[in-house]
């Protein structure tokens, strides 16, 4: 059967399907970016391009003359090099200068833009445990350079798998030693995937050695198609579309079917590139001329969406009347990309030798490097165009991943309780604790979620006062033992309800005392949206393996805490809760409001004072009933502070930050919380 039947690549042939099925996926992700609810799995056009990269990679390098090794992968990178760096490092740098117009504390999306010129992205919101399907990441706007870390790892290894296995030297078993290469790395992979998605999600998502499996099944999907007539015979019954129906069926799955969806969209896509014929409907509209063009934008495309839609997000949101604007502007900026910088300058014989092409392209990722550390030190805040003021207290706002107590060996990694890996983790009560030296001081053992971490700056002020400072946290958990989370903090959340705090209690002596700082919004109840239960939804908060309805919920949190406090009564401990502050989860981040817009005050002016506290009724009866049960009970009500004006505010009214992101409080309304909990704690 004839090359141009089987649309099988030799070289220098062009598969224009190949590109079409670039802009399906391209479009896939940017829907999804663009509005989660109407294609739910759209992200997982990323891992179409996946499996096509390790196509195209495969079918480039075949039968490519090569003198030997160092002419091979010097080509090779030469290539890469053309092909990624110029488009990416102009991204980079026009993006991270807009940016800094907009947000007087760019460093996190800095960082990010810098590691992605490097292909380290990945690894770097790895480290900083980043949730990729969470709000926060929209507003990084480089969040989605993880796919490209992902790629350019890749392409570190896969060269040399394609030399030695003599593949790239067309040697008589080059393609067989390949295929079982590549074959049992893939196995690997696949199971390292496979282990890591239920225990360490981010680890699956972001890491290149379990995302390999997708690439590698496009490399071996083209040298099966290239060796057996016998799967082209079978896949000659498989219509196009039907695949192509499939994968947007599975692009609807439920998110606790994410891993099965990724397995389904790799496997479809081999199918889908193996089974494009001249003479399938599929075929003819892969081959659409402007469906083809998108795909040949695709990577450019790629790269503008997340930059425009993220800006969009900082300024003017996104609404059904700005989305045509928004289109325009990713395509116009796509097109410019492709035709004067990729183009260009990935066709062109930049300086005829290839060491050259090597060294500056190293020299152009550390220049643009070397001006992103620029903008994130010496010109930090110099460059954002809202409200002079707000730069020194957005400059003081800290990630809670960094927070620490001042002289102290406080240590997040040691104390908080945030991925599957900490499951079974022993507490370091020394590495937890201020005020460690003294021993005879009484105990303050603070307990709940990131809203306790939120307050480091609160719990220095009650340790001057003479408490020695006892800190743990389980990030997305409930302080009741028996209502459980069914998300991403379910195993450590179990682990630290059932296991650390009842150790850690256990350990407090007459005159001490617990305080538990937590997130109670999801015991919150309104008729409006943005203030009812709004933390975690109802579907994702269990008893006894059931969801249960708001007031069930607070009659089992009840039950639980009046427990908690009646064992730590009988030993002459104290318990402090603290309850709900305002409301905020719904409405935009504090470093939106930037005042650069004039709806920005509007959105920034969150409903009245009146229905934050009506929202909150209940809770705040439940926690009186627990308090007139249980005399050792005091609470603690951080609201008055938190919302000084009528209508509650991410400021006080003397214009100071109150709140880091959408959720929790900034160092300073800590500190100010810090005065009244030291008084409420005597």
């Amino acid at each position: 059967m004839s090359a141009e039947k089987t649309g099988a690549i030799t070289k220098g042939k062009y598969r224009p399907e190949i590109d079409g099925l670039r802009a399906f996926a391209v479009v896939a992700v940017i829907i999804n970016h663009f509005n989660k609810d109407i294609l739910p799995g759209g992200y997982l056009g990323v891992d179409i391009f996946f499996v096509i990269s390790g196509y195209v990679i495969t079918s480039s390098l075949f039968g490519r003359p090569s003198k030997d090794f160092k002419d091979f992968i010097s080509g090779f990178y030469e290539r890469r090099i053309k092909r990624l760096v110029p488009a990416l490092s102009v991204f980079v740098l026009i993006t991270s200068i807009a940016f800094c117009l907009l947000n007087p504390a760019p460093g996190t999306s800095l960082w990010t833009g810098l590691t992605s010129l490097f292909g380290l992205s990945n690894l770097y919101l790895l480290k900083n445990s980043t949730d990729y399907f969470a709000q926060s990441t929209e507003l990084n706007v480089f969040t989605h350079t993880w796919s490209l870390g992902v790629e350019e790892q890749f392409y570190i290894l896969f060269p040399f798998l394609i030399w030695f296995s003599g593949f790239g030297r067309q040697t008589k078993n080059g393609a067989r030693n390949l295929f079982l290469v590549v074959g049992a790395l893939t196995i690997a992979s696949l199971v390292g995937f496979l282990y890591l998605y239920p225990t360490n999600q981010p680890a699956a998502y972001f890491l290149m050695p379990s995302r390999f499996w997708e690439m590698a099944s496009g490399c071996l999907i083209f040298i099966r198609f290239q060796k057996r007539a016998s799967i082209e015979q079978f896949l000659d019954k498989v219509p196009p579309l039907l695949v192509v129906a499939l994968i947007v069926g599975v692009m609807y799955l439920p998110m606790p079917l994410a891993a099965v969806a990724t397995i389904s969209v790799v496997m479809l896509s081999s199918i889908l590139i193996a089974s494009l014929k001249k003479q399938t409907a599929a075929f003819k509209i892969f081959t659409h001329p402007k469906v083809v063009y998108i795909g040949l934008i695709s990577y450019s495309l790629y790269l503008w969406h997340w930059g425009v839609l993220s800006i969009s997000r900082w300024t003017i949101g996104i609404h059904w009347w700005s989305v045509p604007f928004q289109v325009a502007l990713m395509l116009g900026l796509a097109v410019a990309s492709y035709r004067w910088i990729e183009t260009p300058l990935r066709k062109g014989n930049w300086f005829g030798k290839r060491w050259k092409t090597l060294l500056v392209g190293g020299g152009v990722l550390v220049t643009v490097s070397g001006g992103l550390v620029a903008l994130g030190k010496p010109l930090k805040g110099r460059l954002f165009a809202g409200d002079k003021r707000l730069v020194l207290q957005f400059n003081q706002l800290s990630d809670l991943s960094n927070s620490s107590f001042k002289g102290s060996n406080w240590s997040i990694k040691d104390c908080v309780f945030s991925s599957d890996a900490d499951v079974g983790k022993q507490i370091d009560v020394n590495q937890c604790t201020l005020n460690s030296h003294s021993r005879s001081l009484k105990t303050l053992l603070v307990i709940g979620n990131s809203q306790n971490v939120a307050q480091l700056r609160m719990y220095e002020k009650v340790a001057s006062k003479g408490y020695r400072i006892i800190l743990t946290s389980g990030w997305g958990c409930h302080v009741s033992r028996r209502l459980k989370t069914q998300n991403i903090w379910s195993k450590p959340c179990d682990y630290y309800q059932e296991s650390v705090i009842p150790q850690l209690t256990n350990n407090l002596k007459q005159s001490d005392a617990v305080a538990i700082i937590s997130d109670f919004s999801t015991f919150s109840s309104s008729n409006n949206p943005n203030l009812a239960g709004f933390d975690q939804g109802e579907n994702d908060i269990l008893f006894e393996g059931m969801q249960i309805s708001h007031k069930k919920r607070l009659a089992v949190f009840s039950d639980d805490i009046n427990a908690l406090a009646e064992d730590l009564g009988s030993r002459g401990v104290s318990l402090i809760i603290q309850n709900m502050g305002p409301l905020t989860r719904k409405l935009p981040g504090v470093v939106q409001c930037i005042n650069l817009f004039p709806w920005d005050a509007k959105e920034c002016n969150y409903q009245p004072k009146s229905e934050h506290l009506q929202a909150r009724d209940y809770f705040s009866a439940t926690l009186s009933h627990i308090k007139i049960k249980n005399k050792n009970v005091s609470i603690f009500d951080p609201f008055d502070l938190l919302c000084d004006q009528d209508a509650c505010s991410y400021f006080s009214r003397g214009g100071v930050v109150l709140f880091r992101d959408s959720a929790h409080v900034s160092d300073e309304a800590s500190r100010m919380l810090g005065t009244k909990f030291a008084d409420h704690a005597q």
